[in-house]
C-alpha cells in the first residue's frame, strides 16, 4: 500500500511539473531564445531602446514612442505625436505563430503604413502614421506551446497576449 502511494505521488508531481515546464518556454526560434513574459525593463538588439513607463517621467503615465515596438515591449502605454509614425515587429514562428495585430479604441486616430519589408512565417508586423488625437490599443496573440506533431505528444492551451496603447495628441 505504501508503495503504492509513494508512485501515486511522484506521478503527480512529475505531470505538474511537466505542465509547469510547458508555460515556462521561452523563444521565438523554438531553440530558448526570447523569453515568454520578458522583463519590462530588458532590451535587446533590435528593440526600442525607451525607458520603462514607470522611469520615464512623463506626464500621463506613458513612454514617448521613437521607432518600433516588438514583444519586449508589451503592457506598457506610448505617447506619440501627431504625424508620428512607428513600426511593430512580433517575431513568431511557424509553429507559434503571432496572430494579424488588431485596433480597438480610437482606431481613427492611427493611419495604417506600408511596412516595408517581407515577413517571415509566424511573424506579425505593422506600421502606423498617427493622425488625429485619440487613445488605441493593439493587440496580437500567439499560442505558448507548439501543437503536437505525434501521438503521445504534450500540448497546452496556454496562449501569449501582447497589448501597448498608443496615446496620440
Amino acid at each position: 500500500m505504501r508503495r503504492t502511494t509513494f508512485h501515486r505521488a511522484a506521478l503527480a508531481t512529475a505531470t505538474l511539473l511537466l505542465l509547469a515546464g510547458c508555460g515556462s518556454q521561452s523563444g521565438g526560434d523554438g531553440k530558448g531564445s526570447g523569453a515568454v513574459s520578458p522583463s519590462p525593463t530588458a532590451s535587446s538588439p533590435g528593440t526600442s531602446a525607451s525607458p520603462s513607463p514607470s522611469a520615464s517621467g512623463s506626464s500621463g503615465g506613458c513612454t514617448p514612442l521613437t521607432s518600433e515596438l516588438t514583444a519586449a515591449d508589451s503592457g506598457r502605454t506610448y505617447c506619440l505625436a501627431a504625424d508620428g509614425t512607428f513600426r511593430i515587429t512580433l517575431t513568431g514562428t511557424e509553429q507559434r505563430p503571432w496572430k494579424k495585430i488588431a485596433e480597438a479604441g480610437d482606431t481613427g486616430a492611427l493611419k495604417p503604413m506600408n511596412y516595408g519589408i517581407m515577413l517571415r512565417g509566424g511573424d506579425a508586423g505593422a506600421a502606423y502614421q498617427a493622425v488625429a488625437a485619440g487613445t488605441v490599443t493593439l493587440t496580437s496573440t500567439r499560442p505558448l506551446c507548439a501543437e503536437p506533431t505525434a501521438p503521445g505528444q504534450v500540448s497546452c492551451k496556454g496562449i501569449q497576449e501582447w497589448h501597448v496603447t498608443v496615446k496620440v495628441g
